[in-house]
């Protein structure tokens, strides 16, 4: 499982995502953005935070550490703003926090650049987990130290909003025409051969243990969370071997 941490001050709400994640310290000393189960896009997109974030961090893609943070709903009480403390009080318990990294800014293809091989190694990720948020009007990139680094997997792995339909979703192509780092001639045949080896049931294990049980329960047609985490991976796995050859939309696709 990730990091437990508690949250102990509510710093400022970030209004530049739509479910207004919020900049939070916690007891170990550290400041994290905090993304809420109260949220109105709810547990399913902490779950693929988790998994997409620890799965690139295991694939060597830049991705800021991820903890749980623990919230009383006591904190909403002193919070001017109608709106954020309805979503402290909403969100007792466990919520996903990722460190916040001083100082970083949004990545813009027109100032900065990246090589074809950590382009071609990120449009693939975001072909396997079918990441449709990070075309050139939201990267969702940000340049901390002169490296590049993913934030918001939110809007990944669509096919866990409809179980039944999983299997035909996920084999499908993914278009990467608007994503930000097409204009780099990204290198997705040398990713494919660096990446999809490492892409096995036990890192897929690995990675679904991440996930904290309370975000998994209760889900339709699954009898145990582990089924549920079982169910995640499955995609990932077929995904793996095959995308290269269903990433569409730049002079690079085949």
């Amino acid at each position: 499982m990730l990091t437990d941490v508690t949250v102990t001050r509510y710093i400022t709400p970030l209004r530049e995502g739509g479910s207004l994640p919020g900049l939070v310290e916690a007891d170990d000393l550290g400041t994290y953005v905090m993304k809420f189960t109260g949220a109105g896009q709810g547990r399913k997109t902490l779950v693929a935070e988790v998994v997409c974030g620890e799965l690139a961090r295991r694939l060597g893609l830049r991705v800021p550490g991820l903890v749980t943070l623990g919230l009383d709903p006591v904190l909403g009480l002193g919070e001017p703003d109608q709106e954020v403390q309805e979503l402290l009080k909403s969100s007792g318990g466990p919520n996903l926090g990722m460190d916040f990294l001083p100082g970083a800014i949004g990545f813009d293809s027109l100032a900065f650049e990246v090589s074809p091989e950590e382009a071609g190694r990120i449009v693939w990720f975001d072909a396997l987990v079918n990441n449709v948020d990070r075309s050139w009007r939201n990267p969702n990139l940000l340049m901390w130290h002169g490296d590049l680094w993913l934030i918001d997997h939110g809007a990944t792995m669509i096919w866990h909003h409809h179980w039944p339909g999983a299997a035909t979703s996920a084999a499908k192509a993914y278009d990467a025409s608007d994503h930000a780092l097409a204009p780099f001639g990204p290198d997705i045949a040398s990713a494919a051969a660096e990446l999809a080896p490492l892409v096995t049931e036990d890192l897929l294990a690995e990675v679904t243990a991440q996930i904290p049980d309370a975000w998994l329960a209760d889900e339709p047609g699954f009898d145990s969370p582990d089924a549920l985490r079982r169910a995640y991976a499955q995609p990932l796995l077929a995904r793996a071997g095959v995308i290269e050859g269903r990433i569409k939309g730049f002079e690079g696709d085949k």
